[in-house]
């Protein structure tokens, strides 16, 4: 490893940006998780549920849920890349700042 990469790497700046990232990566991949293995349970053990009409429609709840399941994906990668385009590169800005 060039002296360079040994700097950014032994920068505690460094090290709080990969902590930081990954303890919310992990948080957010946790929540998509149980929400897609909650719509998951639901079809397999909520079938009754799921095909329940809303009010005298022929729209059932198993839409409405479906398409959450869909939309929560986006809107996690959405709170990642706020969140990535604002503190975490601005900690990135400083490490490589702190490195030349």
């Amino acid at each position: 490893m060039n002296q360079s990469a040994q700097r950014i790497v032994n920068n505690p700046k460094f090290q709080e940006l990969v902590a930081k990232r990954s303890a919310f990566a992990w948080t957010l991949s946790i929540a998509m998780l149980v929400i897609y293995f909650g719509f998951i349970l639901l079809v397999a053990f909520g079938k009754s549920f799921l095909g329940t009409p809303i009010g005298s429609g022929v729209t059932t709840w198993g839409i409405p849920v479906g398409v959450f399941t869909i939309v929560s994906a986006f809107i996690l990668t959405g709170i990642y890349v706020h969140r990535a385009n604002g503190e975490f590169d601005e900690l990135n800005r400083q490490i490589l700042e702190e490195s030349k």
